[in-house]
């Protein structure tokens, strides 16, 4: 099937103005400003030169006036639990919930069961993907005490990058002997994403908080999280990878930063491409702050904590200042029933939040902007194959959205297998009408079309 998506306001490479766009062959054949656009009537378009060579019998045509046309988003991080915890989350169901949000590619992160630790088992995920992602794929290989070998092994072009756990989470993929931590920052033959918790700090205040609530002195509930999981636990664990990546010339990716301290880390006077380090956020550092656990409790725990206000405000304003180059959902799907217990420390960390980072981010930045962080930056900073831009050529992973409805977030609507979001009752501006992957339309107006499954990425490395 052809489309030819017509009238659209287009949000591309910092410039917002009305095209129309035309498909063919799961590429973007031509795109035409509106003072170029031809008049289609019902039917193949069969006169106009700019399409001979690409047009077929039928041509579906699709009025987007009034709509935004933006890039696929690309979520470079994401938990879909698959193999192993698929009581919370598989890649069918998160797949289809990200491609109702807009996210037409995705990377997958290695602490499941068994954990991706292994070339065999990262591509025993890969052939998972192939038979049920309505998305694009990769998925990180993750990094442990103890292979090194496994990781050297990785080809830079077919895979995303090595997830690197400085601080425990779940799965406890812990690597903490400095021995390894060189290793990797001298050997890793592509990116390094690394979650940044100082896991001393942590057992220290983990410790001190239990003699407290023994004494009775403090309650122990949602919001006493980010007394544990501290700025201190965060910045000390991201200063030592930044150093080591430094020091070893590797290239570095520091993910859900979520402290004011820790921007210091990161520069914005190189142009992205350039950069050996760079630096992520998501949008519920964003959206919330500790003020927010007395409404929301467990549900809005994740790791790191989500923190102050002054935290919150500084994130945003690094999302404006290039030192935050990328926002990643670490979309992490639990039951409620495994969240919202009554006990801080058996409450799981972790939500999901994929169908809904591009409802939120709207909310917070400006449409160029939102296209930068979440389509063209990830693109440019993974060195991704022809995705994340809207250019002739490229692949046509493409999202529609409607910018002027009032809506408000709800757990009735989540596509996510856990069936609940933290964003339950957040109001919103913006929906998603349509979704394409690979010149494939697999989202329309609340309906799925699953005939087509998204492909492996790939890497210009």
């Amino acid at each position: 099937m052809n489309y030819y998506i017509k009238n659209a306001t287009l949000v591309n490479e910092g410039q917002t103005f009305v095209a129309s766009v035309f498909v063919s062959d799961g590429k973007i054949a031509k795109i035409i400003r509106e003072s170029q656009a031809p008049e289609l009537v019902e039917g193949p378009v069969d006169t106009e030169s700019a399409f001979r060579q690409a047009q077929r019998p039928s041509t579906q045509v699709i009025d987007a006036t009034g709509k935004y046309l933006i890039p696929g988003i690309i979520d470079e991080h994401v938990h879909f639990r698959e193999p192993g915890l698929t009581h919370k989350a598989d890649i069918y169901t998160e797949s289809r919930a990200a491609v109702a949000g807009g996210v037409t590619s995705f990377m997958d992160m290695p602490n499941t069961m068994p954990q991706t630790t292994t070339q065999d088992l990262l591509q025993q995920k890969f052939d998972l993907a192939a038979e049920k992602s309505l998305a694009n794929y990769s998925f990180y290989l993750g990094a442990t005490n103890d292979n090194l070998g496994e990781v050297v092994k990785t080809d830079p072009k077919r895979v995303c990058g090595i997830k690197l756990f400085m601080g425990s989470s779940t799965g406890n993929m812990l690597v903490d002997k400095n021995e390894v931590l060189v290793g990797l920052f001298r050997e890793s033959p592509c990116l390094i994403a690394a979650h940044c918790e100082d896991e001393q700090t942590i057992h220290e205040n983990t410790v001190r908080c239990k003699d407290l609530a023994a004494k009775g002195e403090v309650v122990v509930d949602a919001s006493i999280h980010p007394f544990i999981r501290t700025t201190e636990a965060c910045y000390r664990s991201s200063s030592k990878a930044v150093d080591m990546a430094e020091k070893f010339g590797a290239r570095l990716h520091v993910l859900h930063i979520s402290t004011q301290k820790e921007l210091s880390l990161f520069r914005n006077d190189i142009p992205l491409k350039d950069k050996k380090i760079t630096a992520e956020t998501c949008p519920h550092y964003l959206c919330f702050d500790n003020r927010d656990y007395e409404r929301k409790g467990f549900a809005i725990k994740c790791n790191p904590a989500i923190k102050s206000h002054r935290d919150k405000e500084a994130l945003l304003q690094a999302l404006h200042d290039g030192l935050i180059d990328t926002i990643g959902t670490d979309h992490a799907p639990h039951l409620l029933e495994e969240k919202m217990t009554d006990d801080y420390f058996t409450s799981k960390s972790g939500f999901p939040s994929i169908q809904h980072s591009l409802e939120i981010m709207a909310e917070l930045v400006d449409m160029p902007l939102l296209v930068q962080l979440m389509c063209h930056n990830p693109a440019i900073l993974y060195q991704i194959d022809r995705r994340g831009f809207i250019r002739e050529g490229y692949h046509a992973d493409l999202v529609l959205v409607d910018m002027n409805t009032n809506g408000c977030i709800s757990n009735a609507s989540e596509y996510s297998k856990c069936g609940w979001s933290p964003y339950d009752g957040v109001g919103v501006h913006s929906r998603v009408t349509h979704t394409f992957v690979n010149g494939n339309l697999v989202f329309e107006d609340g309906a799925f079309h699953e005939e087509e499954k998204g492909t492996r990425l790939c890497f210009n490395r």
